[in-house]
């Protein structure tokens, strides 16, 4: 998995940089909840130095929303106490083979737009791009003091073992057998505490994380709400498998490493691992129509074109995955397919949704 789910890099059409809107909206429904995170950090501490992580940072213009925005939150605490200046130690965290220098290039523009906002007493801000998985030790024993996640967690570490007659299907599905859905639970299980366990060992005490990921709001775990954009790309498989595009036997040995738990799912691991004190645990849903503030009454036209925003936003950050196991040739085609597909069941249904949870944690 290491190697095989980086988003799309660079600036061209079907990067990450240029199809992540989704992810940004995500960022700003959430915001309330990092803010209030940030707030009582410095709040109950006053530290003269703050190391931040933000895990699965990818690249592109989100990459800087949320550190620019905690230290914004900071200094503006920081001026009306009239408290010393600060240092900075951020640490961009994401799989080694993302797209880091775009994001290195992007530095001088960060540190001077920081510069304009917060003005000459802004204290100095080292940034450092931290490679490798999150589903293992990143930094030294508590030397963090907040540390952030936003729509990377529900990777998982790598695809469940034992789930070869999940044929046909790349996630759990109404036809998968009982023992692929457990294997996936399981794995979630596995992989989750693993993170806590990691970053309870890198934060200090009372430091603070905040993630956001997505879910399902039942607990039954063969539910299409909470996965809809992988049962589309799975029928959009199934299209090319049937004309003979894709062989039967690729399709079969396919599976998605990834998980939508429910909040109790996420409570259990949070109290089983016993390091984090939960401050906030809620649901929040954004609609696929996301370029839309009105969800009523929107033409076909609008449609169509949510469809092919949504589809690239899925491209850009499955593409990868997909083209290793099934090839880069096929992926104009499949991605087309997946758009029309998306397209159609959003004429005829527009609240189509993703479901996210957001756990903001405090450690012990």
């Amino acid at each position: 998995m290491v190697e095989m789910l980086p988003m799309n890099g660079g600036v061209g059409e079907m990067s990450y940089a240029n199809n992540s809107l989704f992810q940004q909206k995500i960022i700003s429904m959430t915001w309330f909840i990092t803010k209030e995170a940030i707030t009582q950090l410095y709040s109950t501490s006053f530290p003269t130095a703050i190391a931040i992580a933000d895990l699965g940072c990818s690249s592109g213009p989100n990459t800087f929303m949320v550190v620019s925005n905690l230290i914004k939150e900071v200094e503006k605490i920081r001026q009306q106490l009239h408290k010393n200046s600060i240092e900075y130690q951020i640490f961009l965290n994401d799989l080694h083979a993302n797209d880091f220098n775009s994001i290195f290039k992007s530095l001088p523009s960060f540190h001077e737009n920081l510069k304009t906002d917060m003005g000459n007493g802004l204290g100095p801000c080292f940034l450092v791009g931290a490679p490798g998985s999150f589903y293992g030790r990143l930094f030294p024993g508590k030397s963090l003091h907040f540390v952030h996640s936003s729509y990377s967690l529900h990777w998982l570490s790598q695809v469940p073992e034992g789930i070869e007659s999940n044929k046909g299907n790349i996630f759990i599905s109404e036809t998968s057998p009982k023992t692929v859905v457990e294997a996936y639970h399981k794995q979630f299980q596995k992989d989750f505490s693993t993170f806590l366990k990691c970053r309870a060992e890198e934060l200090v005490g009372g430091g603070r994380m905040v993630v956001t990921s997505s879910a399902r709001i039942c607990e039954e775990r063969v539910n299409k709400e909470c996965c809809y954009a992988w049962e589309f790309l799975n029928l959009a498989l199934n299209d090319i498998v049937s004309e003979g595009i894709v062989g039967e036997e690729k399709l079969d040995s396919f599976n998605v490493p990834i998980y939508m738990p429910s909040l109790s799912e996420v409570e259990a691991e949070v109290m089983n691992e016993g390091s984090f004190i939960i401050e906030y645990l809620q649901i929040s849903r954004i609609n696929w129509n996301f370029y839309n503030t009105e969800l009523n009454d929107i033409p076909l036209k609008g449609m169509i074109d949510s469809g092919n925003n949504f589809a690239k936003c899925i491209r850009s950050v499955a593409e990868p995955l997909l083209a290793r196991h099934f090839g880069e040739g096929i992926m104009d085609e499949l991605f087309s397919r997946y758009r029309e597909i998306i397209s159609h069941h959003m004429s005829k249904e527009n609240n189509i949704e993703n479901i996210n949870f957001t756990l903001s944690l405090t450690r012990k």
